[in-house]
């Protein structure tokens, strides 16, 4: 109970004073490529329910129909203004809707998507009791993710096979530890390492 009274007043302060951020890069999107400021993905939240996420469009229009896992910092679907809000995270600001909803919470394990939802073993099933979050311990370890898949020769068998599951236990590891205090204490490393960015 505490934790979702924490999520709607962080969320709805947020979303109130990055207002005129959220107008800046919502014109900025709209004035470089064609199609909408907004990207609805479904992912997989609480209790294996799938549910929405909204993040700002950094990809040209239709890009994620060539693959799900983006590559590098050069992957050449994303867009000029979306390199920007990728590196400092900033696509992910409307997730604070989905938080103040109730689909999310700030912090918690990454929501994914369902391809990779299905290869979950039974024991890693079980970061689907919690609601999913905006940052966690893995968002954390894998900040710079994409660089890391980028020198794989098959970016995809390496996330499956060994990034998945390395983050996995660290979603395993945040339930156990979770609480007001560890959420947080993540908040804080979270924005501390996007400012390092």
């Amino acid at each position: 109970m505490l934790k979702r009274v924490f999520d709607i007043v962080c969320s709805f302060i947020g979303l109130v004073l990055l207002l005129p951020v959220f107008v800046i890069i919502y014109f900025l999107i709209i004035f470089e490529s064609r199609g909408g400021a907004f990207f609805l993905q479904s992912r997989v939240g609480k209790n294996d329910k799938d549910f929405k996420l909204f993040k700002f469009r950094t990809m040209y229009l239709n890009s994620d129909k060539k693959g799900l896992l983006t590559v590098g910092g050069r992957d050449p679907r994303i867009t000029k203004v979306g390199y920007s809000l990728r590196k400092y995270k900033l696509d992910e600001l409307p997730q604070l809707l989905n938080v103040f909803l109730g689909s999310m919470s700030l912090v918690g394990p990454r929501p994914e998507v369902r391809k990779y939802v299905d290869l979950y073993n039974e024991s890693q099933k079980k970061i689907l009791l919690v609601k999913p979050g905006l940052t966690d311990y893995a968002s954390l370890e894998y900040f710079e993710e994409n660089e890391l898949l980028a020198k794989s020769k098959d970016p995809e068998k390496t996330y499956i096979n060994e990034v998945m599951p390395a983050k996995l236990k660290l979603n395993e590891k945040y339930i156990l530890e979770a609480g007001l205090f560890t959420d947080i204490k993540i908040i804080f490393n979270t924005i501390k390492r996007i400012f390092k960015n």
